[in-house]
């Protein structure tokens, strides 16, 4: 061993105030950058040693979501291959599916991701790929792409029978994709979670594999760590999201749901209330069912309609009375709402007004996020800042 070597020691682990690195606000900070702990900090309502703790455990679920996310992404990848297999009849071929024209005009870009995948596989094994290596080796967004509308017809044909438990629309089952892909993503990136609806997500995982096989959502209820690991937030997060609604009081009040664009991004809550005409409504709903990217159409009101789920009835006559009041066909995010007098709904003793006047002084253009005791304790929308 070398002297410098020798004379070097241990590495420190705490500070001399006996703080270990690892909790100290100023070290972490400096490790991550102050941009990125910015909104842990906001979240801790600048405390700093609760932002490092949040910060902990926004590491710990995005861990556990990734984990849970290799089910779904090998569940996925493996059924959609599957069906390809007998689309493309590859076992009397002999050839990979993906090795021939499989996607029309963007049959181009498909060649490039599999000789991408190829490469690389080359590189590393200086060998030959197998068709499992180059199977393995594709990303989540190249099965993504496989279910965009330019390939409708090899849906219908193939690609509908890897999604059996599914609607059967190509649109309702890529939407959830494409949701998830994005969300990988963020976790890729390591992004900040505190303002994504976690639970949601996850629900969607679930969503996709009882889609496919309802053993495989069994198998993943049984092994995920996501719900212990939210369980142990730190910090409690606010619980009420106020969103701007001068269209949507009106339909609250006929339907006891709020309606949005579908893939609007919203944090986890509990409750909803609503801003409109200058104050924050009295109702304060809470949420019973979120639901995204539903077809608005005559069609789905007709099949919802008829059918024995009460939470299906439901959402047809939130539907049906939207269409009546405007709202045109297409594809909506659904919040199902309590009214006044459903348990866990909250009527405060008045609207909370909001006083600042002039352009751009709204209190919310889109959503914010109080807690529900905040309301029930404010006299003014300043009481929220």
């Amino acid at each position: 061993m070398l002297e410098a070597e020798a004379d070097l020691g241990p590495v420190p682990t705490t500070l001399a105030s006996g703080m270990p690195f690892s909790h100290d606000p100023d070290v972490v900070e400096s490790l991550v950058s102050t941009g990125r702990f910015r909104a842990y900090l906001s979240a801790a309502g600048d405390d700093r040693e609760r932002a490092v703790a949040l910060y902990r455990w926004n590491v710990a679920v995005s861990a556990a979501c990734f984990e849970a996310f290799h089910y779904v992404e090998v569940v996925v990848r493996n059924s959609m291959d599957r069906e390809m297999q007998i689309h493309r009849q590859e076992e009397q071929s002999r050839i990979p599916w993906f090795l021939v024209p499989v996607v029309g005009k963007h049959q181009s870009s498909f060649d490039d991701s599999i000789e991408r995948v190829r490469r690389r596989l080359r590189d590393q094994h200086h060998s030959r790929e197998t068709r499992d290596q180059i199977v393995a080796g594709t990303d989540f967004g190249f099965w993504t792409a496989l279910l965009h509308s330019e390939n409708e017809e090899l849906w219908r044909s193939a690609l509908h029978k890897a999604f059996p438990g599914s609607s059967g629309k190509r649109k309702d089952v890529v939407a959830v994709l494409e949701a998830l892909r994005v969300f990988r993503n963020r976790l890729a990136h390591h992004d900040s979670l505190l303002a994504v609806d976690v639970p949601f997500r996850f629900n969607q995982m679930l969503q996709v594999l009882r889609w496919v096989d309802p053993r495989a959502e069994q198998w993943l209820l049984a092994v995920e760590r996501i719900s212990e690991v939210l369980a142990r937030r730190p910090l409690a997060p606010r619980d009420t999201v106020i969103v701007a609604a001068r269209n949507a009081w009106p339909l609250y009040l006929e339907v006891g749901a709020y309606v949005c664009q579908a893939g609007r991004s919203f944090q986890s809550v509990e409750y909803l209330a609503f801003y409109a005409d200058r104050e924050i409504k009295a109702e304060v709903a809470e949420v019973r069912h979120r639901l995204d990217n539903v077809e608005w159409s005559e069609t789905e009101v007709n099949r919802l309609g008829s059918s024995d789920a009460d939470a299906d009835r439901r959402l047809a006559e939130i539907m049906s009375r939207s269409r009546e009041l405007g709202w045109t066909d297409g594809r909506y995010q659904v919040f199902v709402l309590t009214r006044p007098g459903d348990t866990g709904h909250l009527t405060l003793p008045g609207p909370v007004p909001h006083h600042p006047t002039g352009r751009g002084s709204a209190f919310t253009q889109g959503q914010r996020y109080t807690w529900r005791a905040a309301l029930r304790r404010a006299t003014s929308t300043g009481d929220l800042s």
